[in-house]
């Protein structure tokens, strides 16, 4: 039988209680623990490792095409919050305010940051003059406050990390080629880092962010059908460089307004990682952002010799860049592959007695289960290959579960169909108007996700909410 086809009894099946089964995997991997405070979690280094690789591909992909890292200031003074009408309305339900310091009450009572632009902003203002200071390409690590009434681990929290790009430009058509730019370098992410295959598209005006002129998604499909939100790229135009009075003198002398964008992703990609690849023994990480890619476990290891060639593995492995881990602890073998089975580690290597005998190791990989036996010799070589093939292999599994999970409707019965029995996304036409997206809300929670950059229409282009002509593509789906 395939070990990942194990039942490990310290979690919760997937197919019995999917939310509980998550919630198991994230505490029992040590990904994080619960703080005393409702949403505001602690990342265990497990967990903040994993983040620590998304964060290092994406800050040398953004300094590669030009961004530069700051830092912007925790709060923002009320006043300076509310001179973009869209945005003060969008964020205005999971703002948290300061309005006391020290003993003395706060005048301008301070926003602890839900998102920056009116800082970046204010900034900008003070920094642009002239054609010449653009474009401003500018990203910061940080967390953020969203006082959430449902929290999740890393899908949905009060406070959360993640990185958010803000961009100034001199041309319309430079913002909009920088809007999909980032987003493209998402959507690679995905499939390069975290074996995750996204879909891509335009937001609907009523899912798009509060004072964006466009928003862009990168969106995931869960094991139980569920989509997610794993990031975001907008087009802003000049709504917030006209609020803020954010001008340059450009190359014939006139005044203009700068072309804005805001792209970011979150913690919530560590979620992704887990609903997409996980199963019932726990985490799957794929190879590139697997905090520990390969584990050693010696067998029979007060045996001469065995805990010694494990060692030569272990320097072997590291020197050559792969990030590898020993346990020459004195718990079983059995134990231990139950362990790293837990935490996802993609690929395990076994050296016993007669596995040194023969100059062999037994080599068993995590998405699968399978095993092999490879020449010691040729153990450098063919790790890589195997984290290679594993990567591969988990993106595909992925990928025909998204394609499998996408299924074209062209009636309300096919929609109910699609999005509680098959679970996954409705592929539907649709005519447009918000009051049949709002139908599609009320009957079955689901919402429109993107309207895909491949607009092909099918069917009898009718919208199966009103039956009335349409011609925009949209993917429906419940979502987390």
């Amino acid at each position: 039988m395939e070990e990942n086809k194990i039942k490990n009894d310290a979690i919760t099946s997937r197919d019995e209680d999917f939310a509980k089964w998550y919630t198991d995997v994230c505490r029992k991997a040590e990904l994080m623990d619960y703080s005393s405070v409702k949403g505001f979690i602690i990342y265990r280094p497990y967990g903040y490792a994993i983040w620590e690789q998304i964060q290092s591909y994406l800050d040398r992909k953004f300094k590669e095409s030009g961004h530069e890292n700051v830092y912007m200031p925790l709060v923002i003074p009320t006043s300076l919050f509310q001179k973009e009408k869209d945005h003060v309305q969008g964020f205005a339900p999971e703002t948290l305010i300061a309005t006391i310091g020290g003993s003395n009450k706060i005048d301008d009572p301070l926003i602890i940051r839900p998102t920056s632009e009116v800082l970046f902003c204010e900034h900008y203002a003070k920094i642009i003059s002239s054609y010449r200071d653009l474009p401003k390409k500018y990203n910061q690590w940080c967390s953020v406050v969203r006082w959430e009434k449902t929290t999740r681990p890393f899908l949905r929290g009060s406070e959360f990390l993640w990185q958010e790009g803000h961009t100034m430009h001199e041309s319309e058509q430079e913002a909009r080629h920088e809007t999909l730019s980032m987003l493209e370098v998402y959507n690679n992410m995905g499939r390069d880092l975290l074996a995750v295959p996204f879909v891509t598209g335009r937001k609907t005006e009523k899912e798009k962010f509060a004072g964006a002129v466009e928003t862009y998604s990168i969106e995931a499909l869960m094991h139980d059908g569920k989509a997610l939100q794993s990031g975001t790229s907008h087009y802003f135009g000049t709504g917030f460089t006209e609020a803020f009075n954010i001008t340059f003198q450009d190359k014939n002398g006139k005044m203009q307004h700068p072309f804005q964008t805001s792209w970011g992703v979150s913690t919530r990609l560590i979620g992704s990682i887990i609903m997409v690849h996980g199963d019932d023994n726990g985490l799957v990480l794929p190879p590139a952002v697997a905090p520990i890619q390969v584990v050693i476990i010696p067998i029979q290891q007060q045996k001469p010799g065995i805990l010694g060639a494990a060692k030569e593995l272990f320097s072997l492995l590291k020197a050559k860049g792969i990030r590898v881990k020993l346990d020459d602890s004195d718990r079983t073998p059995g134990w231990k592959f139950a362990e790293w089975e837990m935490k996802g580690v993609p690929l395990r290597i076994e050296i016993g007695p007669r596995d040194l005998a023969n100059a062999v190791i037994t080599v068993a990989k995590r998405n699968d289960g399978t095993r092999e036996t490879i020449p010691l010799a040729d153990c450098e070589t063919e790790v890589n290959r195997l984290l290679k093939v594993i990567h591969e292999e988990m993106y595909e599994k992925a990928f025909q579960f998204l394609l499998s999970h996408t299924v074209e409707v062209q009636s309300m019965e096919e929609i109910n169909h699609v999005l509680n029995d098959v679970t996954g996304y409705a592929k539907m036409m649709w005519c447009g108007k918000q009051e049949c997206m709002d139908v599609i809300k009320d009957k079955y929670n689901a919402t429109a996700r993107v309207m895909p950059f491949n607009q092909i229409p099918f069917g009898e282009e009718k919208c199966p909410v009103c039956g009335k002509e349409a011609h925009k593509v949209v993917l429906v789906a419940k979502a987390y």
